[in-house]
């Protein structure tokens, strides 16, 4: 007589045989395979779904801050950051016309707090908060081969083309896909049942225009050079170059390889067919910002005629949900400009705020509708003390270092002024996802406002004893650039925190 199955064997025959999980997560991409292990160490059967499980080939979610780091170790996920090159990353290097300044991400205390938040340098201590710099497509295998070695977890390569409904009732119950028949290679029509479906179909999603009836905002793209032993003015800090060209970003990305990546906004004339398109616009302006060890390490990049590999700087906020039996996450529903680097840390935190909504001591059976949207919107509003931080800083940064108005160029320059008088525990603190206080950030920008109009009034009024007669130019402008300032920071901040 054969001896009764186990739980976790019926689970897995029941994925295997029958299609049929508690969770259905489509898309195996950072919050896929983050949620979908989240959800399976609380005993829930999940059936993880992706299109294609190759090792994908990226050029951003290369770049993981503190927050997201601890995260991923909250979530059992740390041990895919080795073994994969991944290179640390103690900070920033903002380079603005050729002056450095450094700013290392903040220590923590006992309490695991910043202690110089709203101001202050960087204070010893053995909290050394380290991001991490890697190749996207190692990552990603990382995380899917721990899903796959997971006992409540079935991961599998097929398509998905739709959602299934019941035939009286909106309710979605699974999804169809087409799966390549190993002996054939003909794509077969297949279909998977779960109590819930979660779509984490990344930035192109097909199913965003249909559920949250938004798509992103784009202005520009990061065109991307990968630098082979490229010797960075500071090795082991992110690198972000401010010159007379569209900001620059630079990380290692493995021991030999560094990740350039090059803003071009929509309809740059310098970018233009006429003055040689991207690539003209590169030579022509953004090699004479970078440093000379980084200059020679990017025309190697460039010596092979082609245009670098490209993709969409976009801007999506998240959107309440009234769901029906599938929710949508990640990318497909919530994105920010790249420049700061905070996308995978507002994943990672999402799939452990998901998870802890939808644990089954408070949500046994996930088919229970009104439950998963009070836990739905409960993610919306918990998840807003950090992603709308990182969501801000995003767009507000990318405004100030993409300067293109006197008002604007004025910030940039206050900006960079406040991180050379040293105060950069707080700012820093926010970007890595450590600092989880909009109040904070608040305090922060328009700190450097103030500051920026500080030091157009002196450049205005000058060192003459007849400076005082420019002091009502030196007044307008100082309305201007608060007035800027709160154009770019307030309609965002308010649109991600308090909305």
């Amino acid at each position: 007589m054969a001896s009764p199955l186990t739980t976790t064997e019926s689970q897995t025959r029941r994925r295997d045989t029958y299609h049929e999980a508690d969770v259905v997560v489509v898309g195996a991409g950072v919050f896929g395979c983050a949620i979908a292990f989240a959800l399976a160490n609380q005993g829930r059967s999940v059936l993880l779904l992706e299109r294609w499980l190759k090792e994908p080939d990226r050029i951003v979610g290369e770049l993981l801050q503190p927050g997201g780091i601890a995260s991923l170790k909250k979530l059992g996920l740390g041990h895919c950051l080795e073994d994969i090159d991944a290179i640390p990353c103690y900070g920033y290097n903002v380079i603005y016309h050729g002056r450095p300044s450094l700013i290392p991400y903040p220590n923590l205390d006992e309490n695991n707090e910043v202690p110089r938040a709203w101001g202050g340098k960087n204070k010893l201590g053995d909290k050394k908060q380290v991001g991490r710099g890697f190749h996207h497509g190692r990552f990603i295998s990382a995380l899917r081969r721990a899903c796959q070695d997971h006992q409540n977890i079935t991961v599998v390569e097929t398509e998905v083309v739709k959602t299934l409904q019941g035939e009286h009732t909106d309710q979605i119950l699974g999804v169809e896909s087409r799966t390549t028949n190993k002996e054939t290679g003909v794509k077969e029509p297949d279909y998977y049942f779960g109590q819930l479906t979660i779509i984490a179909d990344g930035y192109d999603s097909k199913w965003r225009k249909n559920v949250l009836g938004t798509k992103p905002q784009v202005k520009s793209k990061f065109y991307a050079l990968e630098l082979i032993d490229c010797e960075l003015p500071d090795p082991g800090y992110g690198h972000v170059i401010i010159g007379n060209a569209f900001p620059v970003l630079l990380y290692q990305i493995g021991t030999h390889e560094t990740r350039a990546l090059i803003d071009v906004p929509q309809n740059l004339p310098e970018a233009s067919a006429a003055n040689g398109g991207v690539r003209g616009y590169i030579n022509k302006h953004v090699l004479p910002a970078l440093p000379d060890s980084i200059r020679v390490s990017a025309e190697k990049a460039l010596a092979d005629g082609k245009i670098p590999r490209s993709m969409p700087n976009s801007w999506l906020p998240p959107k309440r949900q009234v769901t029906n039996g599938m929710v949508l996450l990640g990318d497909a529903m919530n994105m920010r400009h790249p420049l700061t680097g905070g996308g995978m840390t507002v994943a990672f935190n999402d799939a452990l705020l998901l998870a802890e909504a939808l644990h089954p001591d408070r949500i046994p059976n996930l088919d229970n509708a009104k439950a998963i949207n009070k836990a739905m919107d409960e993610l919306y509003w918990r998840r807003k003390s950090l992603t709308g931080i990182i969501n801000v800083l995003a767009q507000a940064l990318y405004s100030l270092f993409a300067a293109n108005d006197r008002q604007l160029r004025a910030l940039q320059l206050g900006c960079f002024d406040y991180f050379r008088r040293g105060i950069i525990d707080g700012p820093c603190g926010l970007l890595g996802g450590i600092i989880h206080r909009p109040a904070v950030l608040f305090y922060h920008f328009f700190s450097v406002a103030f500051l920026a109009i500080w030091l157009n009034a002196c450049a205005v009024m000058g060192g003459s004893i007849f400076g005082f007669l420019w002091a009502p130019l030196a007044l307008v402008d100082a309305l201007l650039i608060l007035w800027k300032a709160c154009i770019v920071f307030l309609p965002i901040m308010w649109r991600e925190t308090f909305w």
